[in-house]
């Protein structure tokens, strides 16, 4: 995809960020480029560190969209990249299923902060969300997905989240979860959400986990603290709205170091 168009199907778009060391000890932005309901903004770094916001330019996706994020760290940079605010998938005029596409390399050396705000599934809307992360040698990365089944007093609408994660070709994880209606019976049953309506997780890489893993553990009523093949561990976290589970990850995330 490249730039923006309306058509009865929906809007394209795609945003692109390209982060590099400046050779002055921090990391410079060569591309920072986004169109339509993607527009990106550099922000006040931390040391060497580069941070960027995607800013919802339009409300979306709509049903029949099809948006696009790429992120690329190259070696040595360091990039953390929020959110202005939540993302709202919303019915649309246009039918079908709307799409939104992740798509996180880090090269060796590099590291990356993936933290954006919630995604909310709003009633009546049909997302599937695919995010793919492609990590080098040596690679860091945080990355923070959070779900909110339907807004305030309202029913959910179908989204299908799923997760990729690969470091030097070997996959650590690849995880896939639909809810709402349509999906496959027993998604808010006790094995799944078990009636909590926010759902998230944590994807934390660091070389040091390969020679100290982490050890699984259960984190209060509704979080756990799973490692992965390789230098990684999973957290995840039900909870019954989006406060209490964005609190639930940022302890977890402390609680790594």
């Amino acid at each position: 995809m490249d730039g923006v168009s309306v058509r009865l199907s929906g809007v394209r778009a795609i945003a692109r960020v390209v982060a590099r060391e400046d050779g002055r000890g921090g990391t410079a932005l060569p591309v920072l480029e986004g169109d339509g309901p993607l527009a990106l903004r550099r922000t006040r770094g931390s040391g060497d560190e580069a941070r960027v916001m995607l800013v919802g330019a339009m409300s979306g996706p709509l049903g029949g969209d099809a948006f696009a994020v790429e992120v690329e760290v190259e070696r040595g940079a360091r990039l953390r990249v929020g959110s202005a605010a939540a993302t709202i998938a919303l019915p649309g005029q246009a039918k079908g299923e709307a799409h939104y596409d992740v798509r996180l390399r880090v090269a060796d050396g590099g590291e990356l902060e993936w933290l954006p705000e919630q995604l909310i599934s709003a009633k009546g809307s049909d997302l599937y969300v695919a995010t793919r992360v492609e990590l080098g040698a040596d690679a860091r990365l945080v990355l923070r997905e959070e779900q909110v089944l339907g807004r305030v007093g309202e029913e959910p609408g179908r989204l299908t989240s799923r997760l990729t994660v690969r470091a030097e070709g070997r996959t650590l994880l690849d995880q896939e979860l639909a809810c709402g209606p349509g999906a496959p019976g027993g998604w808010d049953g006790p094995a799944v959400l078990g009636g909590h309506r926010a759902v998230g997780q944590l994807v934390v890489v660091r070389p040091e986990f390969g020679k100290s893993p982490v050890a699984a553990r259960v984190l209060g009523e509704s979080a756990a603290v799973v490692p992965l093949a390789g230098p990684a561990v999973l957290v995840s976290a039900v909870a019954a709205d989006a406060l209490r589970l964005r609190r639930v990850l940022d302890e977890a995330l402390a609680a790594l170091g």
